[in-house]
């Protein structure tokens, strides 16, 4: 019976969580290598339809990097990467482009067989508008954010679905590119003023050593990334996702978070729970 009862204290504390969030927009990232786990993946989503039947406005971008480069080199072509971005030519776009589509669609799929309401959208069809990215190096057709079209997105929020959207965006020339998933959520984040910014990743959060689970810190304000920044504590693959974190709050994101999406339910602990699982990144 003992059982039973902690289920249900587990559903009381939820209570003033789900009143708050109900019908606020949430943007939740996901991709790399966690996107190949079929458990994992079947898990996120479970949590993702739950959300969505408590009322929150949920929006899943999506990334498909371990896809695109397995794919490459099925062609004999090179995964070329600088500054941490893909290099994409005429030849890689269109494997970027084949690929992302097909992964929207299988995600798309697996969250129907779960009884989500849930749409899937191509950022190239007039949803993300970019310019050429600029770098040190001739990046190819890589785009970065000028516009969000809002209302194309709002529209299927409004109608209680799940909004599965690719990282691609369309140039004023009418030419697909590829974007960082990380930036198109944090952009899609800030147009819709969302409630909040998840970025899903294989990593507990930000840690103060790494590979010593006791230094994790559980909440930072932006100053306080920056900071750690700054003394090389957050380093490597975890500045890009601090980053998109504090822009998604400048603009106008309510907190950010980064969760390790390996545990069972992750979102949920994080969101309706006291005490959470992730690092939670608030303005000051």
């Amino acid at each position: 019976m003992d059982k039973f009862i902690k289920k249900a204290n587990v559903l009381i504390e939820a209570i003033p969580y789900i009143h708050a969030f109900r019908h606020k927009v949430f943007v939740i990232k996901y991709g790399g290598s966690i996107l190949n786990d079929e458990s994992v993946r079947k898990h996120v989503f479970e949590d993702i339809v739950f959300l969505s039947y408590v009322g929150i406005r949920t929006i899943l971008v999506h990334g498909g990097g371990p896809y695109i480069s397995s794919r490459l080199k099925e062609k004999g072509l090179e995964a070329v990467f600088h500054e941490g971005i893909r290099v994409t030519n005429k030849a890689t776009m269109e494997i970027v482009k084949e690929e992302l589509e097909k992964l929207n669609k299988q995600i798309v799929a697996e969250i129907k067989e779960l009884k989500g309401d849930v749409t899937g959208l191509k950022g190239h069809e007039n949803i993300l508008h970019v310019v050429k990215k600029k770098a040190s190096k001739e990046l190819g057709f890589v785009g970065t954010i000028k516009n969000v079209e809002r209302e194309a997105i709002e529209k299927h929020l409004k109608r209680g679905r799940i909004t599965v959207i690719a990282p691609m965006g369309i140039c004023d020339e009418k030419q697909p590119h590829n974007i960082n998933a990380d930036e198109v959520a944090s952009a899609i984040a800030s147009s819709l003023n969302a409630e909040k910014f998840v970025l899903l990743t294989n990593v507990q959060g930000v840690m103060k050593k790494e590979d010593d689970p006791k230094s994790f810190l559980s909440s930072l304000n932006n100053e306080e990334v920056k900071s750690l920044i700054k003394k090389k504590i957050i380093k490597g693959g975890m500045i890009p996702k601090v980053n998109s974190c504090l822009e998604a709050l400048s603009g106008g994101v309510k907190k950010s978070h980064i969760i390790d999406a390996r545990l069972r339910h992750a979102l949920l602990l994080e969101i309706f729970t006291d005490k959470g699982i992730g690092t939670q990144i608030v303005k000051p």
